[in-house]
């Protein structure tokens, strides 16, 4: 193996064991951080648009940093799941080629190793929603990245031995030998990931662009075919859906939304909102409570 493989390290983000119902529904999820899976009990799903793979009792489950999958459960599902970040010099990830869903049967030494992981790090769990849009915040990461700054050096070489091990285990399977083709260029994965991490901003096309090393033009044909959205239609649909939320569970004013998703005035929040869903912010409000 070449000595390049071990440029990379990880670093521990969440671990947690927990039970899911029909609540874990959340589709078009994109993070900067990779997802682990162990499944003990019951059954859920994760697809992308072009693979369904069922969660069932037994095996592992990896999902590589800006992957864009679907994540169910109709019933009931009990999981050890690992998020983590991948950290390498160039910024070119292990699993760059290869962003597919992966699945493996669990040996013992592999849930000895989770459960290891749980036991070292207590109370790493997300503590916060099942939702990513509502715990993928860039203040989160950072509270967590503080938190293994200060292990003691013993456990950050245990947190590391095991999140290696683990991801050995897909690096000889056969889905990674495969190298299948990735449908979707890192770049317009990376930028998706950005956007959501900074919906606070006032983010432009222009700036998106440049940020890749892309003209505007090529840019913006490149994500509109991969996507299926213009750049700008996309940052405005990702921005209502975090207002949505914000309305629905906040006493927040909509100026304040407006500024916490990154539109400069009012008017242009409430004209893209009610584009998007077809009610004006004050309307989404008023129905909304009347669900509750």
């Amino acid at each position: 193996m070449s000595k390049s493989t071990f440029k990379y390290s990880f670093s521990l983000l969440h671990v947690d064991y927990v039970k899911l119902n029909h609540n874990w529904n959340f589709n078009n999820v994109i993070s900067p951080y990779y997802r682990l899976y162990y499944i003990d009990e019951g059954m859920g799903s994760i697809s992308d648009s072009a693979t369904k793979i069922i969660l069932e009792p037994g095996y592992l489950y990896l999902i590589p940093s800006f992957t864009i999958c679907n994540l169910n459960c109709d019933t009931y599902l009990s999981q050890y799941f690992i998020q983590f970040f991948e950290e390498s010099p160039d910024g070119i990830s292990l699993f760059n080629n290869n962003r597919s869903l992966m699945k493996l049967a669990a040996t013992e030494i592999d849930i000895l190793l989770i459960k290891k992981l749980l036991h070292s790090n207590p109370g790493r769990g997300i503590n916060r929603s099942n939702n990513p849009k509502v715990y993928e915040k860039e203040a989160y990461y950072k509270e967590y990245q503080s938190l293994n700054n200060e292990l003691k050096p013993h456990l950050k070489f245990e947190n590391q031995g095991i999140l290696l091990q683990l991801i050995s285990r897909f690096l000889s399977s056969t889905t990674f030998q495969s190298n299948h083709a990735q449908t979707t260029p890192s770049k317009i994965l990376d930028t998706m990931s950005y956007v959501q991490l900074h919906l606070d901003e006032n983010l432009t096309v222009a700036e998106l662009a440049q940020r890749v090393n892309q003209s505007q033009d090529y840019f913006s044909k490149q994500f509109l075919i991969h996507t299926g959205q213009r750049p700008l239609n996309y940052i405005h649909e990702k921005k209502i859906e975090r207002a949505q939320y914000l309305i629905a569970t906040t006493d927040k004013t909509f100026l304040e939304i407006a500024i916490d998703t990154g539109f400069s005035n009012l008017p242009h929040f409430s004209k893209i909102f009610k584009q998007i869903v077809s009610l004006t912010p004050g309307e989404y409000r008023q129905q909304n409570s009347q669900v509750k």
